[in-house]
């Protein structure tokens, strides 16, 4: 370990150049979810499991919308290596056709049959009719933010890491002062309720495309050719499917598992307490893993054009391997913080300030810390994963090590200890954490045979 930590002070500073950025981007993202929750929270726990129940479709959304953003930065990181600004333009191009058409197919469904989505997911009719008008209005917002995303993944993979992080900065701040606005009845604004929640994040993901817009008609660092994104030609559409369908189904896929896990906690004896505190919880967990996140996108950024440029095979290895270490590490120091932080601010300001008490406390406690201690673990899954082999073009068998631990483990421990066996809660929160256990030795495993690096930037049959 300490052979592989060994490197010039460049190195560092350029993985914190873009691991900085892209941590506070997560972090703002984040911590809009956290306070939508808050102030959603304030209007009751039944409200709050509401939107929490919307929630679980427009994460499948969510993690479509991640999946094409991850997608395309495998082609425009190794592209970047070349230099080659046309054909970022044509990966964009592709991915935007493709991601809106599926954002706005989904947005249709969830206007038109919320009721009849959210009844599937919770065996409490009440939750869904009081949560269907925010289902009906934020699934098209995420019609605006695939643009802005895949835009974003695009500054993201020429290292212009911090173009994320002000524009959500941004968009942050409209969605809080809208929410305020609308959810309350502030200022003269109707009280919309969990309603306004939707209107305020459609409003900001319309914002963000609009300043997205100006942006790639004026760079200069990563021009836009509006001919080669608007007809990116079939070569690279087949390229995109190739190695970018992978990723999104692996996403859908990892989105829909965790759909999945809210639908399991939506029918248990005790739904609402484990719905409210799985949506306080997680959002929390989210905000200690925002530089996990961050370290997995710069490595790969850094890990894809390494290959772009055509580095040795050895050369991306040990790349490879000391990032590793460094997430490792890193995620050992934010796992022994934020155990400290449960007993100290959790369980006597947070969960208060939540309105989570007595079996909905217990249960966010639970989570907590089973959540908390496998943060190493997590991060290592990360960068493993959407960092190195991704960035390699190991495109199936990431997804395969991606989703098959949480299909087979958590979500089966999950289904067995908090619907069949009616255990505690510690269990059916140490059963959510399977995931990551297994995911790990899978995934270095793969890592050290070496199978995993291709430029994907080589026409078919041309790879060395």
């Amino acid at each position: 370990m300490i052979r592989e930590l060994k490197q010039p002070r460049a190195f560092y500073e350029r993985l914190f150049r873009l691991t900085a950025p892209i941590a506070l981007q997560n972090l703002i993202t984040f911590s809009l979810g956290l306070i939508d929750t808050f102030m959603v929270s304030q209007l009751g726990n039944r409200e709050m499991a509401a939107v929490t129940t919307a929630n679980v479709p427009v994460f499948l959304l969510i993690s479509i919308v991640f999946g094409v953003q991850s997608g395309v930065g495998i082609l425009i990181s190794q592209y970047w290596g070349k230099k080659d600004m046309e054909n970022i333009s044509r990966a964009m191009g592709v991915a935007a056709y493709l991601g809106v058409g599926i954002a706005a197919v989904l947005g249709a469904a969830f206007f038109l049959w919320p009721v009849e989505i959210m009844d599937l997911l919770s065996n409490k009719h009440e939750l869904s009719v009081l949560g269907a008008p925010y289902l009906r209005l934020i699934g098209f917002s995420y019609v605006f933010n695939m643009l802005s995303s895949i835009y974003v993944s695009a500054q993201r993979s020429v290292e212009n890491a911090s173009f994320g992080m002000k524009l959500f900065g941004m968009s942050t701040v409209i969605n809080t002062g809208m929410n305020y606005l609308l959810i309350f009845g502030k200022l003269g604004f109707p009280m919309l309720g969990v309603e306004g929640a939707a209107i305020a994040t459609l409003l900001s993901r319309v914002a963000e495309f609009g300043v997205c817009l100006v942006c790639a008609l004026r760079s200069r660092t990563m021009p836009l050719y509006l001919a080669a994104f608007f007809r990116p030609g079939w070569e690279m559409f087949r390229r995109f499917v190739k190695y970018s369908s992978p990723v999104l189904c692996n996403e859908l896929l990892w989105g829909l598992g965790n759909s999945m896990l809210t639908v399991i906690l939506g029918y248990t004896v005790n739904s609402v307490e484990y719905l409210a505190a799985n949506a306080v919880m997680g959002n929390l967990n989210r905000l200690f893993l925002v530089v996990c996140f961050g370290l997995g996108a710069a490595t790969a950024v850094i890990v894809g054009k390494a290959i772009g440029e055509g580095q040795s095979h050895d050369e991306v290895m040990k790349l490879s391997r000391t990032l590793l270490w460094v997430t490792i590490l890193v995620g050992a120091v934010l796992a022994v913080i934020a155990l400290a932080l449960v007993p100290l601010l959790f369980q006597p300001v947070i969960f208060p300030l939540f309105k989570l008490y007595d079996q909905t406390a217990r249960i966010a406690t639970a989570m907590a810390v089973t959540g908390f201690a496998s943060i190493p673990l997590h991060a290592y899954a990360i960068s493993a994963v959407t960092g190195v082999l991704r960035a390699g073009g190991d495109v199936f068998c990431s997804a395969a090590l991606d989703i098959c631990p949480q299909w087979l483990a958590a979500l089966p421990l999950t289904a067995l200890f908090a619907l069949v066996l009616n255990a505690s809660c510690w269990w059916v929160a140490a059963a959510i954490q399977a995931e990551s256990l297994i995911k790990v030795p899978l995934c270095a495993l793969r890592i050290q045979k070496g199978r995993w690096i291709h430029d994907v930037t080589l026409p078919e049959g041309e790879e060395p």
